[in-house]
């Protein structure tokens, strides 16, 4: 098994056990042949790494830009069925924070 295969078995492995809400011990006496300390390792390893592949982490998406008279201007932000209107002045924390959601959920 490749070191990005072995990766990919435990980034999936990992998201099983959150979504399931057992404890450690409980999640691993379900799953035959996987310790509590190999998962506490891997817990520890994707820690600071982001859920979503490196070559996903970035892309394009489509945008669309209209004129709309309006004499504030503002920006529409839309996301699968989800739309975001920016208008100055906005918290930029808060929008990234609101996109990373609706991209997880889109």
């Amino acid at each position: 098994m490749t070191r990005a295969e072995l990766q990919q078995l435990w980034e999936a492995r990992i998201a099983e056990y959150r979504e399931s809400g057992q404890s450690v011990k409980e999640w691993c006496a379900s799953h035959e042949g996987i310790s509590p300390r190999q998962l506490w390792y891997w817990l520890r390893k994707f820690k600071n790494q982001t859920t979503a592949p490196p070559e996903s982490s970035n892309r394009w998406l489509p945008i669309e830009i209209s004129e709309q008279g309006s004499p504030e201007q503002s920006l529409l932000v839309k996301i699968g069925l989800a739309s975001i209107e920016v208008r100055p002045g906005f918290d930029p924390a808060l929008l990234i924070q609101v996109v990373r959601v609706l991209v997880g959920l889109c």
